[in-house]
């Protein structure tokens, strides 16, 4: 089957919800860019008012996707049970700061702005289930994925927090390096300082303990399948399945 085919027949069966889901992984992607950007250049959501309103509407169209799927569901309580997470992380809290006035921090201010994010991965989970061909590619797919962007995040997060207050944190790639080395649980000579700082080395390690076994049994699962579907496995194991019979007819004869 084609790619071609492939997404016509997703958008067939899945239709409204094909068409949601990447509307929302799109408007994900584009928050990413925002905050990579404000970091990178050390700006603040609260200085750009535009972004404010940007982020506004997004999450406004994260809470009509949330509205349309309960509504076409099948099972309404189900779903509002099971989603509602989903409902919270696309209020608009952001915005919510900048109209009432509350006084926080600049570096709370920061981290609300991942929030609607795990709207974004959700969807992401989904479109990549909906593109891989098995269970467990996809599985596999949304693992790493998710291990990625965790990376990711917490990199940009630690260079924020710790970038200034943190003699080991003197640019962004020293941020990226902690993180890629503190996933695969190796450690690195750079050590978290600040309150948020160690907060991200412990969830690091754990997301990593729990994320590279998934790794190990996916090749492990690979490796299998490849053995056997293999026609040369399949040709040894018939001609040991006959040399055991031949045995066990042996083996009858002379003992008559």
């Amino acid at each position: 089957m084609s790619f071609t085919s492939h997404l016509n027949q997703i958008f067939q069966k899945k239709g409204v919800y094909f068409l949601l889901h990447v509307i929302v992984l799109v408007l994900s992607i584009y928050l990413i860019w925002t905050i990579s950007y404000d970091t990178f250049k050390g700006i603040s959501e609260f200085q750009r008012p535009r972004f404010i309103r940007i982020e506004f509407w997004i999450c406004v169209v994260f809470i009509f996707d949330f509205f349309v799927e309960l509504f076409l569901s099948q099972r309404k309580w189900h779903y509002f049970l099971t989603h509602f997470l989903f409902l919270l992380v696309s209020i608009p809290y952001g915005a919510l700061i900048e109209h009432y006035g509350w006084n926080f921090g600049p570096e709370t201010a920061y981290i609300v702005r991942y929030i609607p994010l795990i709207r974004g991965g959700y969807a992401l989970a989904i479109v990549v289930g909906w593109f891989t061909y098995n269970k467990a590619t996809g599985l596999f797919v949304t693992y790493v994925v998710t291990l990625v962007a965790t990376v990711y995040f917490s990199s940009l997060a630690f260079y924020v927090f710790e970038h200034g207050v943190n003699s080991g944190v003197q640019n962004y790639n020293d941020a990226l390096w902690w993180a890629a080395m503190d996933v695969t649980t190796i450690g690195c000579n750079i050590v978290a300082v600040t309150p948020v700082g160690r907060v991200l080395s412990v969830l690091l390690a754990v997301i990593g303990i729990m994320m590279f076994p998934v790794f190990t049994v996916y090749v492990t699962s690979l490796i299998n399948q490849t053995r056997n579907t293999n026609p040369m496995t399949a040709v040894v194991k018939k001609q040991n399945a006959d040399s055991e019979s031949d045995k066990a007819s042996s083996d009858n004869q002379t003992v008559v």
